[in-house]
């Protein structure tokens, strides 16, 4: 058997396979310690994966790699823990967007956070009714407090509110006609349009009026023996501006009763309580669409109510009744993490003088610029001497600028707040000063818990607005140009 290169060898494509075996590699002593902790199965996989890209990279002229017994033990180690490294991971949010949906919307208050770990230890009375001792309904666990914030006579919960309109329309619509205004057929992330969704839930959509003037007229006009319901959708991912009109949802709704009809109000990300007292602007409620008469209304659980990812529905009770009633339910009910998610997040609106202080999302979205700018200065020491080496052969200078945060997931989407932030610019601007930002903005993603800014204006802007962990943060700059991204231990 051939003996192992070493560290300053190089492997000409004849010699390619002289790379030691992998039964070789699993007697070395260095590599005991990865089998007995990890199994010899993954650990033997991994061996043959390492080896393999060396193998491949040795035909293509690459230098040989350290392949003695303490340096292939290391790039073992390193191989193993990056396939361990969970994909779903905690990251520092600088983005400046609070509900960011990439970075996974609303934080839970820690009450919710209980009932989650609560719910996944153990067995929970999800569909059982413990006074019956009989099967229950998953809904009953919310519906009283949904009922109860909202005004609603019933309530039912699905996975998400995307799913909580094609539901809706699917019961209430199916193989008719629904109507709904031209200038509120709307497009969410990831391409998701209203088309769509009414082709997707069986119904016929009618598009009512033009891009930025609809009026009552146009809808009385449009009704007809095919028609099954009236829908308005709250443009809260934009807005059109100037000359514009919109029916109002106590004429929508008299018109569809006047013709028998349901009448369905899609909010999207669905307040519970007014932003206003709180210095944001306001967004319609729920519980002013019911009382304007609207027999449905939907919105999100992880937006504005900042809760989990969820679709409430909430209106009259037999048309709610229909809707839970549809075999599509089962296939988009929200499971017992949700539900205890969402019902913790719930309780917390029965106090609404303590919302602010106990919701994360209210908290964040009310956190006054001058605490947001003290942080700011407290830190830019830190960040100015982590920046300083974090990219080989580049300089940067850091500073504290006031910027605007905004809301986020579709909500308000022109309306900014007032924040602070740590604004990173190289030191020498010019050419190659873009790739030295995308290379300082790698070197944060590839923190162990990663820092996510945006890179604005000839800029690294980290905005502080949702910086809590103020510590976790510090500690993850003092990894910075320091190998910190390979700490992990195999």
């Amino acid at each position: 058997m051939s003996a192992i290169p070493r560290a300053s060898a190089r492997l000409p494509a004849a010699d390619a396979g002289r790379l030691p075996s992998v039964d070789r590699v699993l007697l070395q002593p260095e590599v005991a310690h990865l089998i007995e902790r990890h199994g010899r199965r993954f650990v033997t996989d991994a061996v043959r994966g390492l080896l393999q890209s060396w193998r491949e990279a040795a035909l293509r002229g690459a230098p040989a790699p350290a392949a003695d017994g303490p340096a292939l033990a290391q790039a073992l180690s390193a191989r193993i823990a990056a396939r361990l490294a969970p994909r779903l991971r905690p990251v520092f949010n600088l983005t400046g967007t609070v509900l960011h949906t990439n970075l996974g919307r609303a934080a839970l208050a820690e009450p919710a956070i209980l009932a989650v770990a609560q719910a996944m230890r153990g067995p929970v009375n999800l569909e059982f009714d413990l006074a019956s001792g009989t099967r229950g309904d998953r809904d009953t666990l919310v519906e009283e407090l949904l009922c109860e914030l909202t005004g609603a006579e019933a309530a039912t919960v699905v996975n998400n509110n995307a799913a909580a309109v094609l539901l809706t329309i699917a019961a209430l619509g199916a193989r008719r006609e629904v109507l709904i205004s031209r200038g509120e057929l709307v497009e969410i992330g990831g391409a998701f349009r209203m088309p769509e969704v009414m082709a997707s839930a069986g119904a016929r959509m009618v598009e009512v009026g033009t891009t930025n003037r609809t009026h009552a007229a146009d809808f009385s006009a449009a009704i007809g023996p095919k028609t099954a319901l009236v829908m308005k959708v709250h443009a809260s991912n934009y807005v059109v501006q100037g000359f514009t009109a919109a029916v109002p949802e106590t004429e929508l709704a008299e018109l569809a009763h006047a013709a028998g009809l349901p009448f369905a109000v899609d909010l999207g990300s669905g307040s519970l309580v007014d932003l206003a007292p709180h210095g944001l602007p306001r967004e319609p409620l729920p519980q002013e669409a019911l009382r304007a008469g609207a027999d449905v209304v939907t919105f999100s659980g992880d937006k504005l109510l900042g809760g989990p990812q969820a679709g409430i529905i909430v209106g009259r009770r037999d048309w709610i009744a229909k809707i839970r009633k549809h075999p599509l339910k089962r296939a988009l009910r929200a499971s017992k993490l949700v539900m205890a998610a969402l019902e913790a997040t719930l309780a917390l609106y029965r106090h609404p003088e303590q919302l602010a202080a106990r919701l994360p999302t209210l908290r964040l979205l009310t956190r006054p610029q001058r605490e947001i700018h003290a942080l700011a200065e407290d830190l830019a020491g830190a960040v100015t001497a982590a920046v300083a080496g974090a990219v080989p052969g580049a300089a940067f200078c850091v500073g504290v600028e006031a910027v605007s945060s905004q809301i986020g997931s579709g909500s308000l989407p022109i309306d900014m707040l007032p924040s602070a932030a740590l604004v990173v610019r190289p030191a020498r601007a010019g050419r190659g000063a873009g790739r030295q930002l995308a290379a300082l903005a790698a070197a944060l993603r590839a923190l162990p818990v990663p820092v996510i800014g945006r890179v604005s204006e000839g800029a690294l802007v980290l905005d502080l607005r949702t910086l809590e962990d103020a510590a976790g943060f510090r500690a993850q700059l003092a990894l910075l140009g320091a190998g910190g991204s390979d700490k992990a231990d195999a």
